[in-house]
């Protein structure tokens, strides 16, 4: 067997992680080489990239473990990348109309989203400590340097200092959260913590579990760990802000649910009373404070901490089914989020961009098919069926039912019902208040995310067989 034969077993599981890899150093030298005549190369360059790793992963099959451990790849890695992927590139398409018109870009901007890339698709396949952490840095490294990317926009700094300041602060508190567990089990891996937990549990295992918890709450924006996610949603670039409402919010999820399924599965006790505490309170906070709030981008912030305490009702379940749920409502929250932001993209006016929900007035009457998918879109988080949202609550809903979870389940409808007020009061804007002077043409980039998203939304119920079995596949195997 030749050095190379010897080795590519080895690094085939970690394949769309080093192709993305390679791929932004020949982007840098590009953008170094071109300067900033680079930027549409780059953008175009970027694309390919995401779209290329990630009929990668679709390729892959088995569930195989390598770097001694440190990484697999398996059906829930594969699923929760192939999202990632999408929404990176979604965010790509996004962002090039309005950075041109913002006059902001730069060629280093979709090399940022490849880095940040990379530490998520780390982090869905992280099968120890130390690899989940080394992920989660450098996606965070790079999401605290794109947050702050309009440099002259002081509400811009001011959203990346404080996601800087706050993001270290939890990557803090996980590591010491990390170091309790290796401190009472001896290992770092996931297989070998599950190995010396088969006893009685420590108090300082429990207090590791919590850091842990605190470390993971923050990067999904769950509350009390959200204090960042309004105004950093609010001061970055838009596409910023539809960026890390979406493939980070996946990502982040993958982690949690890959460190307490499959570190703590002999423990669920333990970190189950967080779980429920943490999503109860992300699904009443997001659902009450989002009422007062005037400006979408904010809206949607204290949407999504509601979206991710409903997401965590599977996994408290801590069954199969519960995390099938997750990751269909990962799926269907995706498709909402995008198509929600690829919509704020479009409300321009000679250059202006507008972001309160008084700028949607009348939006029937001067754009009919905008304000149908944006309408579609707040439906769906409503969880009104036959939408997509109303089943990605139904999978979790059920999930939690079927652990015996009752209660969460009754707080996560009431909730519901409280969230609908002020999605529903979007529509309203949209469809019986005066029209304004009709907005620009949407942007090709947000016109091929809304279409898609619409499309997932819409006409999810007609198709949901294949979602379901993949998630279903997913799921499977972690346990």
């Amino acid at each position: 067997m030749t050095p190379i034969q010897s080795v590519l077993p080895a690094i085939t599981p970690v394949l769309p992680e080093i192709v993305l890899s390679i791929g932004a150093l020949l982007l840098v030298l590009y953008g170094a080489w071109r300067g900033e005549r680079s930027s549409e190369g780059v953008n175009v360059g970027a694309l390919i990239l995401l779209i290329f790793t990630f009929f990668l992963v679709v390729s892959q099959t088995g569930n195989v473990t390598t770097l001694n451990g440190a990484f697999i790849a398996d059906p829930f890695a594969r699923v929760m990348k192939s999202l990632i992927l999408i929404g990176s590139a979604a965010t790509i398409l996004l962002s090039r109309d309005y950075f041109q018109r913002e006059r902001i870009d730069r060629f280093e901007y979709p090399i940022l989203i490849v880095l940040c890339t990379i530490g998520m698709l780390v982090m869905a396949s992280a099968n120890d400590l130390i690899s989940l952490y080394l992920g989660l840095e450098l996606q965070s490294l790079a999401a605290y340097v794109i947050a702050a990317f309009h440099r002259d926009d002081v509400k811009s700094t001011e959203a990346g200092l404080k996601y800087f300041v706050l993001g270290a602060l939890s990557s803090g508190m996980l590591l010491y959260g990390a170091s309790l567990v290796y401190g009472f089990t001896g290992t770092v891996s996931f297989p070998g913590i599950v190995t010396a937990l088969n006893g009685p549990t420590s108090f300082g295992i429990v207090l590791g579990i919590v850091f842990v918890a605190a470390g993971v709450a923050f990067k999904l924006a769950a509350v009390p760990f959200h204090m960042w996610t309004p105004d950093v949603y609010e001061g970055s670039p838009t596409p910023v802000t539809a960026f890390f409402g979406s493939a980070p919010k996946v990502a982040a999820m993958a982690m949690t649910v890959r460190v307490f399924i499959g570190a703590f599965p002999d423990v669920t006790a333990v970190w189950q009373q967080i779980i429920v505490f943490v999503s109860i309170a992300s699904m009443a906070l997001g659902s009450f404070a989002a009422i007062g709030q005037r400006n979408i981008k904010r809206l949607m912030a204290y949407s999504s901490i509601g979206n991710v305490g409903y997401a965590l009702i599977g996994l408290a379940a801590g069954s199969e089914e519960g995390v099938r749920g997750v990751v269909i409502y990962m799926v269907i929250y995706l498709a909402m989020t995008l198509g929600a932001f690829a919509v704020l993209l479009s409300l321009r006016r000679k250059d202006r961009m507008f972001e309160t929900i008084d700028d949607l007035s009348g939006l029937s009457r001067t754009h009919p098919w905008l304000a149908f998918c944006l309408a579609a879109m707040m439906f769906s988080l409503a969880g009104i069926p036959p939408l997509a949202g109303f089943f990605a609550k139904f999978y979790v809903f059920s999930a939690a039912i079927q652990a015996g979870l009752v209660t969460l389940a009754v707080v996560g409808v009431v909730t519901s019902v409280v969230g609908a007020f002020y999605y529903l009061r979007l529509v309203k804007v949209m469809y019986f208040d005066e029209a304004k002077a009709p907005y620009e043409r949407i942007p090709p980039g947000s016109a091929i995310v809304l279409g898609v998203s619409s499309a997932v939304v819409v006409l999810f119920f007609l198709i949901p067989a294949p979602l379901v079995a993949a998630a279903g596949d997913a799921a499977k195997s972690l346990f």
